[in-house]
């Protein structure tokens, strides 16, 4: 077992845990930067992949994400490594906040800087989307998934958990169809 590579994995993720404000959306430039262009430990199909499963999967997208690409790196200790860095700044700046955050959450200095930070957060989130569209409807399919799941889930209110599950049977056809020389 590498040491020197599980720590490696430990602190990438703890370097991105600890520079991420607004949750796994925003996490994805910084780790398409740590993970695909820094370390080549996927690629951005890759990447985006684990980001789709980890988005369908119970738990944090961020956490699923690490753990994918450090199971990926170094199977099952690996997995633990990265989920540990990604985890380990957000809980101990939690631990810290909780601590101080009723003595100053009524601070108009803090008000404001909350202000700041949800702005900053909103901009990272449209650039996931925009990148999540661009990976994603990259032919008349995707499109086409891509309008009648904003149609159902977003507009209907149909549950995404039904609107992921018809969506992976129609990639299922698709893909068959294209095998099978239909297209």
């Amino acid at each position: 077992m590498d040491l020197k590579e599980l720590w490696n994995l430990f602190l990438t993720f703890a370097k991105v845990g600890a520079t991420t404000f607004g949750g796994g959306y925003a996490m994805l430039p910084i780790l398409e930067r740590e993970v695909v262009e820094k370390r080549g430990w996927a690629t951005e199909e890759e990447l985006m992949n684990y980001f789709a499963v980890g988005q369908c999967t119970p738990g944090v997208i961020a956490v699923n994400t690490a753990t994918f690409i450090g199971y990926k790196k170094r199977g099952i200790i690996g997995g633990v490594a990265a989920t540990l860095g990604v985890i380990a700044p957000s809980m101990i700046i939690i631990m810290i906040i909780a601590a101080f955050i009723q003595n100053f959450a009524d601070l108009p200095v803090v008000v404001h800087a909350f202000a700041g930070i949800r702005a900053v957060v909103a901009v990272l989130i449209i650039d996931a989307v925009v990148r999540f569209f661009k990976a994603g409807c990259k032919d008349w399919f995707g499109v086409v998934v891509f309008l009648l799941s904003l149609l159902l889930a977003g507009t209907i209110g149909i549950s995404s958990i039904y609107v992921v599950i018809g969506a992976i049977i129609a990639g299922l056809i698709a893909g068959r169809c294209k095998k099978g020389g239909i297209e």
